[in-house]
This record gives C-alpha cells, structure tokens and sequence, in this order.
C-alpha cells in the first residue's frame, strides 16, 4: 500500500450555462491544487445542470464523447499541476447510444481509462434510464500516480457487490461522484434525516466491509423539485469520517489520508481472510424463491 495522500474534491452548485460550470470548476480544481490535492473528483455531471429530473429529447445534446473536448482540457490541467482526476460526464458514445461515465486523468494528462455507470435508476426526479445504457466497462481500477482507484457512480454506492468487486481488484480509494438531494414535494424533516443517514451509512459500511478508504462527492443546490443534499465526505477503512461538508454549503476540502493505515484495519478486522467464496453463489441470483 502507498503512504500519505491529499484528496480534494468540488462539492458545488450548476448553473444552467455549461460554459460557466467549466470555469468555475477549473478554478476549484486550480485552488485544490495550489493547497496540494494530488487526487480531485468532481460531482456527478459537474458540467451541467441535473437533466435527469425530466424526460427531454433536448438534453441529449449535452453529451460529448470520452475522450473529447472535455477530457483534453482537463487533461492539460492536470499535466501542468501534476494531479490526477476523476471527471463524472455524459457520453455519447455513437448515434443513439449513451453513458453515464466516469474518466479518469492521470498526473501526467494521459486518459487512464473510463467506468460506465452500472446500476441505472428511474425514480421520481431521477430519470436516468430514459438517457443512459447501463455501463459494459465492468467494474475498474486505475493506478493513477498516487494511488490505485475504484471509481462507481451515484446509484453504483448502494450495492455492497460493486465495492467488494472493485476492492477485490485492488483499489486503494473508491471514489462515488453522486448527484442526490431530497425532493422538494416531500418536505418531511425526519424522511430527509433518514435518508441521507442511509447514504452516508451505506458508504461507510463499504469502507469497513472493504478495508478501504471512500470518497463520496455529491452536489449541493436547488434544481427543479430536488435539493442536492451535499454532505460529501472521507471516510477511512474503520468508516470513521475524516471530513464532511456541509448539506447547503459549497466545499472545496483537501484531506489527507494514509493507504499505509490500510493493512492495519484489514488485520484487525479480517474480512477478507474469512469470506466463503465457496458457498455464495446464491448472490447471482435475482431473488432465491
């Protein structure tokens, strides 16, 4: 395992000018830098508004190819400051046919490679089926110059077999850029108290089932009828948070943390010594009737 290593992440809010978004967010990634971030994530489609709240033919147009304009800027964005990155983007992959990516940029600007969402949601504000082909990358590794990193997305963060996966590959971090947040017609305080407790439990239950440090990044702001909750945070392998952002607030945080920790929190707590590979097969199955 590697030592030390300063994550930094954009917890921001979007405008509806894609543009702006960019700048903006080259700015948060230039003064992540600057306070010595080696590994930044971005949100969930941090270029652009939440789409997926509606149905829109009109929105199909905001995808770009990977690579493209996008990862070739920030490419040489990372290659001049010497920091990897993980970019959350909408891609069109050909004619009619789309993704929900994740790519990642190495310190040196090379296209490590790419994660497609797999779990593809379709629930009120979240219409994320009517854009986006489930993922056929498998689930990903890359070793970047600081560290080996798993990357999954959003609705990726509540199925324990993508952490375990990605951790069994030899992932150091997994990072979850997410865009979540309470729906607006819902306003119950104990509902969203519940909620977003689930999704930070669920994150740290990966780390300490894992042995592995987590990174959730999700956005803050009102778009339409949802109220992006924020909250990101690091946790270590204990599930101990590290640091959390606020819910209403943007933040650009860099948080240190220590892979050579890592074997220490698996001898303690074996899980992986003791799993019976033998005997979970069932888990392939949709429901065991």
């Amino acid at each position: 395992m590697s030592g030390k290593v300063r994550i930094g992440y954009v917890q921001m809010s979007c405008a509806e000018d894609k543009t702006a978004n960019i700048g903006r967010t080259k700015d948060h990634i230039l003064n992540l830098a600057r306070k010595g971030a080696q590994i930044i994530c971005l949100q969930e489609l941090f270029s652009t508004l939440y789409f997926c709240n509606r149905e829109d033919h009109a929105s199909f147009s905001l995808a770009e190819p990977i690579p493209g304009n996008a990862t070739d800027y920030f490419a040489s964005i990372a290659r001049e400051h010497d920091i990897a990155m993980i970019l959350s983007l909408f891609e069109r992959r050909a004619t009619g046919l789309y993704h929900n990516t994740a790519a990642v940029i190495d310190a040196d600007g090379s296209l490590l490679g790419t994660y497609r969402k797999s779990h593809i949601p379709d629930d009120p504000g979240f219409y994320e089926k009517f854009y986006f082909s489930p993922g056929d990358t498998g689930y990903q590794v890359f070793k970047t110059k600081y560290a080996s990193i798993g990357v999954l997305i959003c609705w990726d963060q509540w199925f324990p077999e993508a952490a375990r996966i990605t951790s069994l590959m030899g992932a150091e971090i997994i990072f979850y850029p997410a865009a979540i947040g309470w729906d607006m017609n819902e306003k119950n305080a104990n509902l969203n108290k519940e909620q977003l407790q689930a999704w930070r439990t669920i994150q740290q239950s990966h780390a300490i089932a894992n042995g592995i440090h987590v990174v959730a990044v999700n956005r803050v702001g009102v778009e339409a009828q949802t109220e992006f909750w924020g909250s990101s945070f690091v946790c270590n392998p204990f599930g101990t948070v590290i640091h959390e952002s606020p819910a209403d607030k943007e933040d650009f945080p860099v948080v240190e943390i220590d892979l050579s920790q890592t074997e220490y929190y698996r001898n303690t707590w074996p899980f992986l010594r003791d799993r019976r590979t033998d005997n979970y097969g069932p888990i392939l199955n949709r429901f065991n009737d």
